[in-house]
């Protein structure tokens, strides 16, 4: 398993020098200031990669751009409106423009809206650090009393609404502000960043279109780039929901093993494939975290290894960002079963036997809470995780299943 790390640029305030500290053996990126829907020009991939590729004193790093988190899909594709075909031959032509480049694995995701969602991006857990959140009630004040979405207050359980409606009375407008900014945080390092005003224009765009268009628009889009990745020699693996299951009434189409293996049999190449994150979708109970790897694993280009807390029963549900070992999805038997996978890849001589994985998300810790990264991306937080992976690897390995 090959140890990845994100890096979001020059701005990034976890360097490249800290992750070669760290023990990284590759760079997961992005291009985050090209807008999305734009084309990825072969001149600035080849300025990330040199940027990757040097200290901060101009030696070589020894590291390289492993992955692509993420070559975005603009919302245009994704409703099939505006220049959604130009942005499709603009996605193409990206994907030509990094194989060029040497680069064969690209991340991406087919959410609408919103790329990730959390009402806390600093809740205090009982260590003292920090992690992301996800609470239900605050996510309902948000959506029925903020951003005041049509028919909103029957999208949540009665009792969930009345909570909502008395923690709303109780917040002062810092409180509504952050909690909003919060929500509508994106993609860390994104281009854009949504405005109250651009998530309901978004919504009311996406008025009519249900799982079952917004699936069948997902199809088409696979079926003009899959083919074209999979002649390129590219890999794709499209990120599950984040949180997996409905929000804002949008739809959710990759939340579960049934929609993945839907979407895989529409489009059955292998080019088209799917990053496993453990901690999307081991929010839900029904998702057999190591059963999926097991069941889907010769599709698995890429993984997101971290773990959520869930803070109830049912869904939607309330949870946070746990430490690496020590939430719901049972780590050390999802790890076994991507070693069972990589030991089949190598017998079968695959090119790809080694699955690149990152220890994604982290709880800030120790000079985390000071240096302020990018939320979910602490220095040490995730130098922590991934240090535990590596331990479980390395003893799983020991023990005959690598």
């Amino acid at each position: 398993m090959r140890q990845t790390w994100r890096w979001f640029g020059p701005n990034d305030l976890v360097s490249i020098d800290d992750m070669l500290q760290a023990g990284v053996e590759g760079v997961v990126s992005a291009l985050h200031h090209v807008p999305t829907g734009a084309v990825w020009t072969l001149e600035a991939i080849e300025q990330r990669q040199r940027e990757i590729a040097s200290r901060r004193d101009g030696s070589p790093s020894g590291i390289a751009w492993d992955v692509v988190e993420s070559l975005p899909v603009s919302e245009d594709i994704k409703k099939q409106t505006g220049a959604f075909r130009e942005h499709v031959e603009n996605y193409k032509t990206s994907l030509r423009h990094l194989k060029a480049a040497g680069i064969e694995t690209v991340c991406y995701n087919f959410m609408p809206v919103l790329d990730w969602t959390r009402t806390d991006l600093a809740y205090r857990v009982a260590h003292g650090g920090t992690a992301m959140r996800f609470d239900l009630v605050d996510f309902a004040a948000f959506d029925i009393f903020i951003l005041e979405r049509p028919g909103a207050s029957e999208s949540f359980a009665e009792d969930v609404a009345a909570a909502a409606k008395e923690r709303f009375a109780k917040m002062d407008e810092t409180r509504k502000e952050a909690l909003a900014r919060n929500v509508v945080f994106g993609l860390p390092g994104a281009a854009e960043h949504f405005t109250l005003a651009d998530v309901r224009a978004h919504l009311a765009e996406y008025g009519a279109i249900d799982e079952t268009k917004l699936r069948a628009h997902f199809i088409d889009f696979l079926s003009e780039v899959a083919p074209l990745a999979e002649e390129l020699g590219v890999r794709l693996c499209c990120h599950p929901d984040d949180p997996p299951f409905p929000l804002l009434g949008l739809p959710r189409i990759m939340s579960t093993e049934a929609q993945y293996k839907a979407m895989m049999e529409a489009v059955d190449i292998p080019a088209n494939g799917i990053t496993l994150c453990s901690g999307s979708l081991g929010v839900r109970p029904d998702n057999d975290l190591p059963g999926m790897m097991a069941r889907l694993g010769d599709r698995v280009h890429f993984l997101h290894l971290r773990n959520t807390t869930r803070e109830g029963a049912g869904l939607p549900v309330s949870f946070h960002e746990a430490e690496h070992l020590a939430g719901d999805t049972d780590m050390v038997a999802l790890i076994a079963a991507a070693l069972k996978e990589e030991a089949k890849r190598k017998a079968a001589g695959r090119p790809d036997a080694s699955i690149p994985f990152r220890p994604d998300h982290g709880q800030d810790i120790l000079d985390d809470l000071s240096r302020k990264a990018q939320p979910g991306y602490p220095a040490i937080g995730r130098l922590k995780g991934l240090a535990e992976l590596r331990g479980v690897i390395a003893g799983l390995g020991y023990g005959g299943q690598n």
